[in-house]
């Protein structure tokens, strides 16, 4: 894990459990901070080594996420459509709920006078 060099107090990660890390960190459940907080790092740390674990800093050949099916793809897409109608109609509802209280009040007021 870590170890300190002498004359610093600045903690030296090995490659290994940086590579481990950022990997952990590409799960889909994941974030970046969560991971973080779960090794004991600050977030902006795991964010430098993502960067260069994509540049191959790390002695590898350079890291690209492999491309997801056409199929999860278009899922994704579908997913997303379906979140963003699904917010539309929520606000749609929240509408009608606001005029039908407001009718609801006009028709209490005019009958009160």
């Amino acid at each position: 894990m870590p170890a300190y060099k002498t004359g610093k107090r600045t903690q030296q990660y090995s490659n290994d459990f940086k590579i481990k890390a950022v990997l952990w960190s590409y799960e889909e459940h994941r974030s970046v901070k969560e991971v973080a907080e779960a090794l004991d790092i600050h977030p902006f740390m795991l964010s430098r080594w993502r960067k260069e674990y994509r540049e191959g800093k790390f002695g590898m050949t350079k890291h690209r996420k492999t491309p997801a099916p056409e199929g999860k793809l278009q899922e994704q897409d579908e997913l997303k459509r379906l979140k963003r109608r699904v917010a539309e109609l929520e606000m749609e509802n929240d509408i009608l709920k606001k005029w039908q209280r407001f009718q609801a009040e006009e028709r209490r007021k005019s009958t009160d006078s």
